[in-house]
C-alpha cells in the first residue's frame, strides 16, 4: 500500500485544475480509476436511479491503511506523485488527489476499506466535506465506496442532472470505455438490480469489446498491430464495408487511458481514404503505447486530451497500423464464375462419379448437355457466313393507371414530348405490335352484396368517381433529354432548365413528409433490426422515442446499448436501415439543445434523402415529363433540403452572347 501524502503548495499549483462533480458519471470515472491504480482486477459497480441516490463501487486492490484514510480526503492528498519530476511522467490513471474531497463536498460518502496484510478494516463516514464516523469494520481486503444523495446540500446543482435513464447511459459510457481499455479487469456493472455488463478479465481486447459492445459489431472488426520508433499501436479496426455513418465508436487510448486525438482519427481515416464511401468512417478500439515523458496527459481537467512531442510519429503509427492491417484482414467476397453447360452439369450430376463406368454415362451427359451450345458446334467462319437475323426489338408493356406504355432500350439522349402526346403514341405503338389486343378504357368492376330489405326505396346506390390531382398548367416547355443520367434538359420559353433530378425529387419527397406528419406511410419489418450505438446515441434515441414515432420510424429499448426497430417509412424500407438509424441517433446526441420541430424536420430530410432517386439512375421519357411537369408547376420547390439549387436557368441571349451572335 503506497502512502497517501499531502502535496506541498508549490507542487499543487502545478497540477492543472480537477474535473468538477458536475454528475454521476463523473464520480464513477474517478473512484473506477482510482481502483485500477490499486491494482485491483475485480471491480463491482452498482447504481440506482442513474447514480444519482446510491453509487457503490467495490474493488479487490491494495486497500487503504488506518492512518491515510482521513488524508484521502484532503484535497491534493495522493499516492501517485511525490516530487515536480513525477508530473512528466505520469503512468497512473489519477494522480491529482481532488476527487475524493471533491465527492465528499456535495455527497453523502462511506467507505470501507482494509489494506492488504492488516487483520481489521475500517469503516469511515464523511457528509458534505464534515467527518461523522472513524471506526473499526469487518471487511475483505480492497475498498468499497458508497456515495449517497449527489448535490443534496447544493439544490443548484442538482437541477441540472438529467433523467435517470440518461445518466444511467452516461455511467455506462464511462464503464465500457474502461473496460475496453482495461480488458485484464473483470467489470461488473449492477444498474437499478439488473446486471448489465460483465467482463471476464481474461486480457483480450477482443473478449472487452464482445462484452461491451456486442457480438454484431465485434464481427466487423479485424485485429491491427504496429510499431514504429518505440511507438506501438494495437487493437482493432472495422472493415470498409462496415463503416458507420459517425464517429460515435472511435476508441482511442493511451496507455490504457481513454483520450480524444484529432492526430489519430486524421491518421485513422487516412488510411481508410478511397476504401470507404464519403460521409462513411470507420470503427476501431486501438491503444497508443508510448514513453511517459513524450506525453503530457496533465492539461484537461478530464485528462482524456494530451498533448504528444512528436505528433508526426504518433499519426504515422496510427496510419501504418490501420493500412497493414487492411491490406492483410480485409476480406472480400470472391466471385466464383463456371461456364454454362459447366454449372448445369455439376448441379444436377453431384457428386462426381469416380468408377470407370460412372465416367462413361457422365461423359455421354456431359456430351448431351452440351450438344446444343452454341459455341460448341459452330465456328467462327460458319458464324460470319450465316445471314444475319432480325431481331425483335425489346419491348416491355407497364400498366400506369389504366395507360399502358411501352419502354425500349433507349440511349442516354431522350427526345421526348408533353405528356398527352407520349400517352397517345404509346397507345398507337401497342395497337401496331399487337394488333389482336384491343386497348380499351378499363374501368373497375365492384359487385356489391344484395341489400336484405324488403322495400326497393331504401336501396343505397354508390356513384364511383376517379379522383385525379389537379395541376396547374405551368408555361409551355419541352423536355429535350438527360445529360449525364442526372441533368434534365428542358427548353421553355426563352430560358433552357437544367434540373438535377436528385436534389429535386428530394425536396419534393420532403415537403410531402412535411405535409404528411403524423399520416406518413409506415411498414412494419417482418424481420426487425438491431442497432448498435454508443451510450451518447442510446441515450439520445431513448429520450426521443416519440419524436422518432412522429417521423415514422418504430423504435424499442433492447438494453445494453442496443434498439430494435420495429417500422420505418416506406420510403426508405428498401434502404440500409442500420445505417439510417445510426445516422439518426448521431443527430439527436450531438443536437440536444435544438428545437424539436427542428429535429424533426432533419430527420424529414434525412428520410427524403436516401429515398429520393440517385444521380445515374435510368429515367424513362415518360417519367422525366411527369417529373417536369410536377416540379415546373410547384414554385415553392427551387432548393434541396441541403440548400442546393434545384435548377439553373440560361437565357436564350446568355447562350448567343457567348456564341457571338450577339
Amino acid at each position: 500500500m503506497p502512502k497517501i501524502n499531502v502535496l506541498p503548495k508549490h507542487i499543487a499549483e502545478l497540477i492543472a485544475a480537477g474535473e468538477v462533480v458536475e454528475r454521476p458519471a463523473s464520480i464513477v470515472k474517478e473512484i473506477m480509476e482510482n481502483a485500477i491504480d490499486a491494482g485491483a482486477d475485480k471491480i463491482t459497480l452498482e447504481i440506482q436511479r442513474g447514480g444519482i441516490t446510491y453509487i457503490r463501487i467495490t474493488d479487490n486492490g491494495c486497500g487503504i491503511s488506518r492512518e491515510d484514510v482521513r488524508k484521502a480526503f484532503i484535497s491534493h492528498a495522493t499516492s501517485k506523485i511525490a516530487t515536480e519530476d513525477d508530473l512528466n511522467s505520469i503512468l497512473t490513471l489519477g494522480f491529482r488527489g481532488e476527487a475524493l474531497a471533491s465527492i465528499a463536498a456535495v455527497s453523502r460518502v462511506e467507505m470501507m476499506t482494509r489494506a492488504t496484510g492488516d487483520e481489521m478494516g475500517t469503516r469511515y463516514v464523511i457528509e458534505g466535506g464534515e467527518e461523522l464516523l472513524l471506526d473499526d469494520a469487518g471487511c475483505p481486503e480492497g475498498t468499497t465506496l458508497i456515495v449517497r444523495d449527489i448535490f443534496y446540500n447544493t439544490p443548484a446543482r442538482m437541477k441540472f442532472l438529467k433523467k435517470d435513464v440518461t445518466e444511467a447511459n452516461a455511467v455506462a459510457g464511462v464503464v465500457d470505455r474502461i473496460a475496453l481499455s482495461h480488458p485484464e479487469v473483470s467489470i461488473r456493472f449492477i444498474r437499478d438490480g439488473k446486471d448489465a455488463l460483465f467482463t471476464t478479465g481474461d486480457g483480450k481486447l477482443e473478449s472487452a469489446i464482445h462484452s461491451v459492445l456486442g457480438k454484431d459489431f465485434a464481427r466487423t472488426l479485424i485485429p491491427a498491430e504496429y510499431e514504429l520508433e518505440g511507438i506501438r499501436v494495437s487493437g482493432f479496426i472495422s472493415r470498409p464495408f462496415n463503416a458507420r455513418p459517425n464517429r460515435s465508436m472511435q476508441f482511442f487510448f493511451l496507455n490504457n487511458r481513454f483520450i480524444k486525438t484529432r492526430t489519430g482519427l486524421v491518421a485513422l481515416e487516412e488510411a481508410y481514404k478511397n476504401q470507404i464511401m464519403a460521409g462513411k468512417f470507420p470503427a476501431c478500439v486501438l491503444n497508443i503505447e508510448a514513453n511517459a515523458q513524450s506525453v503530457d496527459v496533465n492539461v484537461h481537467p478530464a485528462k482524456t486530451e494530451v498533448r504528444f512531442a512528436n505528433e508526426k510519429l504518433i499519426f504515422n503509427a496510427v496510419y501504418y497500423c490501420a493500412k497493414s492491417a487492411l491490406d492483410k484482414g480485409d476480406s472480400r467476397v470472391q466471385a466464383n464464375i463456371q461456364p454454362k453447360a459447366q454449372q448445369f452439369v455439376q448441379r444436377q450430376f453431384m457428386p462426381q462419379p469416380v468408377s470407370g463406368k460412372q465416367i462413361k454415362i457422365y461423359e455421354q451427359q456431359l456430351e448431351k448437355v452440351s450438344k446444343d451450345d452454341f459455341w460448341q458446334k459452330t465456328t467462327a467462319d460458319e458464324y460470319r457466313q450465316q445471314p444475319p437475323k432480325k431481331e425483335a426489338p425489346t419491348q416491355t408493356v407497364v400498366r400506369d393507371e389504366s395507360v399502358f406504355k411501352v419502354e425500349r432500350d433507349e440511349p442516354d439522349l431522350i427526345p421526348t414530348q408533353s405528356p398527352k402526346e407520349v400517352k397517345v403514341e404509346i397507345r398507337e405503338e401497342i395497337i401496331n405490335i399487337v394488333p389482336e389486343v384491343k386497348v380499351e378504357e378499363i374501368k373497375p368492376e365492384i359487385t356489391l352484396p344484395e341489400p336484405n330489405v324488403a322495400d326497393d326505396s331504401q336501396v343505397v346506390t354508390f356513384e364511383i368517381t376517379e379522383e385525379k390531382e389537379e395541376i396547374p398548367e405551368a408555361e409551355p416547355y419541352r423536355v429535350i433529354g438527360e445529360a449525364f443520367k442526372t441533368y434534365i434538359l428542358v427548353e421553355q420559353g426563352q430560358k433552357l432548365l437544367l434540373i438535377d433530378k436528385h436534389a429535386a425529387h428530394e425536396r419534393m419527397l420532403f415537403e410531402k413528409f412535411r405535409a404528411a406528419q403524423d399520416s406518413i406511410e409506415t411498414q412494419m419489418l417482418l424481420v426487425p433490426v438491431t442497432v448498435t450505438l454508443s451510450k451518447e446515441e442510446y441515450s439520445a434515441v431513448l429520450e426521443n422515442l416519440d419524436l422518432l414515432a412522429k417521423a415514422g420510424y418504430g423504435i424499442e429499448d433492447f438494453g445494453n446499448g442496443m434498439v430494435i426497430l420495429n417500422e420505418c417509412p416506406t420510403a426508405v424500407a428498401d434502404g440500409d436501415l442500420s445505417s439510417v438509424v445510426m445516422e439518426l441517433a448521431g443527430y439527436l446526441a450531438d443536437n440536444r439543445r435544438e428545437l424539436i420541430p427542428e429535429k424533426l424536420d432533419w430527420i424529414y430530410h434525412s428520410t427524403a434523402c436516401r429515398a429520393a432517386i440517385k444521380a445515374g439512375d435510368k429515367t424513362s421519357a415518360y417519367e422525366l415529363n411527369i417529373f417536369v411537369e410536377k416540379l415546373l408547376n410547384n414554385p415553392d420547390i427551387r432548393y434541396c433540403p441541403h440548400g442546393r439549387p434545384v435548377l439553373i436557368e440560361l437565357t436564350k441571349h446568355d447562350i448567343e452572347k457567348n456564341f457571338g451572335r450577339i
